[in-house]
């Protein structure tokens, strides 16, 4: 007979869909997701209860794990042995597990991810505790089901005595649902059973009276009650868990930060190299050493300090950036009646308690059945015994067992069980002792039916029972908390001061964008004299700086670069510096305008910028400290074809001046141009014709006396009274500072401001530098074009004029 061949015609979406759907299905109830009732995933369970089984108790000796890895996977779990062996450890992990549900020998693993030895090396056992979860499961209390291959029965559930998803939490991934329940005191998690068994209705409010919060098993300080309270109201809420830490003197006028606990589930190995990584990288300077001394009396990491360095901080700094603190979100997803759901506090408790009236009231109808059946024999022997001699009589004159049997049931009575267990009675149980112990049984045996009676009957007593029992776990398994709870999530503020010691250096940058820190002995071994440097270049800034202050540089292309002095190349004086470029990216045609140390952000000051098409603009000191500098920010934005020809740090200036290409000066309050955000265009400044641009502009303090000098590209320099130029309102094309030339005219290079104490530096097309002392100058009018400087003939056009600080 051929076999014909059947095929479907189904949408790949469809048949797809399904197939995960049933995946989906089975990864959320069978696999990924804990019981609400008894707080264990199936492999978990099925591990329990084939240790139990197999009678790997508490109270027996350790056997190999692998015989109990092979027994799960051979009966209950057709799963890769890895994944019930790992299990097997997590159970046994006490840094993992509030109560640990195994006990095992050998080495299984460690707080910095070491894995556990191979399963034919450790030997395993089933914990005090856990016997709690499994007690009473041979009186038929849950539910059995068959197991893979129909050959043995597996619990769907385990009687759990203790509310073990509180006190042990749980962490999953499945399809479409995450768990995160954290560990919980056992003493608090029973407390609140009880209260919740007393009072049905018992708020969140109420039951936190008693259960505080989580109790990792890692210990811990937790932040943040209203966290707690939030999660336990709705499943899902947010903590802080940070590490124990202590700070020690130790000799040599030193401190040290020794810790004691760290947060749950964090890898100690892992955290201990990034605090290291700090360290080796100079990200953390006050870092002298990091040491685990961990060892069997308990966990200890030293972190030692450089001398005069502030302990708080550079702890504060570590719970920022590492695992010494993490944050823990609850996601309380639990399958409640074969469903994933988001469980509170309540719905949680009320599941277990649901769980253990069942428990207890399916052990009681057991037990009830077994005493009936009992108290029936009881009864017969007792009636047996009355009439001794003519039961003899009777059993003598049958033939058989079977007969005799037959015999007792027809001549007094007995029932099939009764006949039984009196044709089985050993002759010594015919004497009166025997009696005596019969009528005490049938007497304790009443009192028990009628105690399992009311317990049936009475939800009342019901209740009774379960809480004594609860009592009784609380009283023998209760420990200690271990984490501390805090009420508020303290607020971690880093100063810079903290990380970084304070160093006096010299930071120097020249014009071509090479900049270097140098130490002040370096400095003073070549007194000041043989700057490293490319000839083509020159020193644009040089200051005496703290490594804990910053340095802002601002460029033509409407950027600045935010430049902690801490984190710039330690260079020689007579060594050339690293170029900018190579700490931040920069385009190829973008030059350094400017400079500026800063020590306070928070300081009364504006930034004001000015662009060749006459823009200008004012920001807040305050909007240039940043937190993320690894590029240059955009200070000004800028029209295609402009670029930034200034940036000045404005304090008690209250004008600016700004002078053009076509010799124009415009000079206005700073009030009129409006304080905006970084990434703003500006406002006009300077009304400029179709071929004029903005060369130069210089910031006034009215109250100073202040003179300004012009260059202009045939090589001519001048110096003019500031009260040449009145002062007017912004947009305005200014007024002449030039004589106009009909052949020839002068162009203007640049305006600088001038005390009188500094020098000019005039740089021509072909690379000459001259020197211009400003006193040398005299005073002329705004019609006036100046004095020849250089000779535009054989020194070149000027390019460009920087003003030079005269050093002291």
């Amino acid at each position: 007979m051929t076999q014909t061949e059947r095929y479907q015609d189904l949408p790949l979406e469809e048949v797809i869909g399904d197939r995960f759907g049933r995946y989906s299905k089975y990864i959320i109830q069978d696999r990924a997701l804990p019981d609400a009732r008894d707080g264990l995933k199936p492999v978990q369970r099925r591990i329990l209860y084939a240790m139990h089984k197999e009678g790997n108790t508490n109270d027996k000796g350790f056997r190999k794990s692998a015989k109990t890895v092979g027994n799960v996977i051979g009966n209950y779990h057709p799963h890769g042995d890895s994944s019930v062996y790992e299990a097997m450890v997590r159970l046994s992990q006490d840094w993992k597990i509030r109560h640990m549900l195994i006990e095992m020998h050998g080495n299984n693993g460690s707080m910095d991810g070491d894995a556990a030895a191979a399963m034919r090396y450790t030997e395993a056992r089933l914990s005090a505790i856990s016997s709690e979860l499994l007690r009473d499961i041979e009186k038929r209390t849950v539910e059995f089901i068959p197991n893979f291959d129909d050959t043995d029965m597996e619990p769907t559930v385990l009687p759990a005595r203790f509310p073990n998803l509180l006190v042990n939490g749980s962490t999953g991934i499945s399809a479409g649902y995450a768990t995160d329940i954290p560990p919980h005191a056992l003493h608090e998690v029973l407390d609140a059973v009880l209260m919740r068994m007393d009072n049905p209705q018992a708020t969140v409010e109420q039951l936190m009276t008693v259960i505080k919060g989580p109790d990792f098993p890692t210990g811990g300080i937790i932040q943040g009650v209203d966290g707690i309270r939030k999660a336990y109201e709705t499943g899902k809420g947010k903590i802080i868990v940070r590490s124990k830490a202590d700070i020690e003197p130790i000799k040599g006028g030193k401190e040290q930060i020794v810790i004691t606990e760290i947060p749950f589930e964090v890898n100690k190995a892992n955290m201990i190299k990034k605090i290291d990584d700090y360290r080796f990288d100079r990200k953390l300077e006050g870092i002298a050493d990091v040491r685990d001394e961990t060892d069997r009396t308990g966990l200890r990491i030293v972190i030692e300090l450089k001398k005069d360095v502030q302990a708080t901080g550079i702890l504060n700094y570590l719970y920022k950036n590492t695992d010494l603190q993490v944050s823990y979100n609850f996601n309380m997803v639990a399958i409640h009646k074969r469903r994933p759901t988001m469980m509170t506090l309540p719905t949680l408790l009320d599941a277990y308690i649901e769980h253990q009236k069942e428990i207890v009231t399916k052990r009681s109808e057991y037990d009830l059945q077994k005493a009936n059946d009992r108290m029936h024999i009881v009864e017969g022997l007792i009636k047996a015994l009355s009439i001794l001699d003519k039961v003899i009589k009777t059993i003598r004159a049958s033939k058989d067992k079977r007969d005799a049997k037959n015999n007792l049931r027809e001549s007094f009575d007995f029932s099939e069980a009764q006949a039984e267990a009196i044709v089985s009675l050993q002759l010594y149980r015919l004497t009166n002792t025997d009696i005596t112990d019969l009528q005490k049984e049938e007497s304790d045996l009443r009192k028990l039916i009628d105690e399992l009676t009311g317990i049936l009957t009475s939800p009342a007593k019901l209740k009774k029972v379960i809480k004594k029992e609860l009592a009784g776990i609380r009283k023998q398994f209760a420990e200690p908390r271990r984490s501390i709870i805090e009420d508020k999530i303290e607020e971690i503020t880093i100063t810079r001061e903290v990380m970084i010691p304070s160093e006096e250096v010299v930071v120097s940058v020249t014009k071509e964008g090479y900049v270097k820190r140098t130490s002040i002995r370096s400095h003073a071994a070549s007194n000041g004299q043989d700057f490293a440097m490319k000839e083509s270049d020159y020193l644009l800034f040089e200051g005496n700086l703290n490594t804990q202050h910053t340095i802002l540089i601002f460029t033509t292309g409407g950027n600045f670069v935010y430049q902690p002095i801490n984190e710039l190349p330690d260079i020689r004086w007579k060594d050339l510096g690293q170029h900018l470029s190579s700490i931040v990216p920069l385009d190829a045609n973008e030059s350094i305008l400017a400079v500026y140390p800063v020590e306070d952000f928070d300081q009364d000051a504006t930034v004001l910028t000015v662009s060749k098409l006459g823009q200008v603009k004012r920001s807040a000191l305050k909007d240039y400290h940043v937190q993320r500098y690894s590029r240059a920010i955009k200070t000004m934005n800028l029209k295609k074809g402009d670029s930034m020809i200034f940036a000045g740090l404005m304090t008690t200036q209250n004008e600016l001046f700004i002078g053009t290409h076509n010799a124009y000066g415009v000079r206005f309050p700073v009030e009129e141009i409006p304080v905006t955000g970084l990434r703003t265009a500006g406002v006009k400044g300077v009304n400029l014709k179709d071929d004029d641009y903005a060369v130069s502009a210089v910031m006034i303090d009215s109250e100073e006396k202040q003179d300004l000098v012009v260059v202009t590209h045939r090589g001519a320099a001048k110096k003019m009274k500031l009260q040449e130029f009145e002062t007017g309102s912004r947009a305005k094309r200014g007024v002449v500072m030039l004589r106009e030339l009909k052949s020839n005219p002068h162009r203007v290079v640049g305006v600088i401001g001038a005390g009188g104490g500094e020098e000019i530096l005039l740089e021509t097309a072909k690379g000459v530098r001259s020197p211009l002392p400003v006193s040398n100058l005299k005073t002329v009018d705004r019609y006036s074009n100046g004095s020849f400087i250089l000779d535009e003939a054989t020194d070149g056009k000027v390019v460009a004029v920087y003003r030079v600080e005269k050093k002291e």
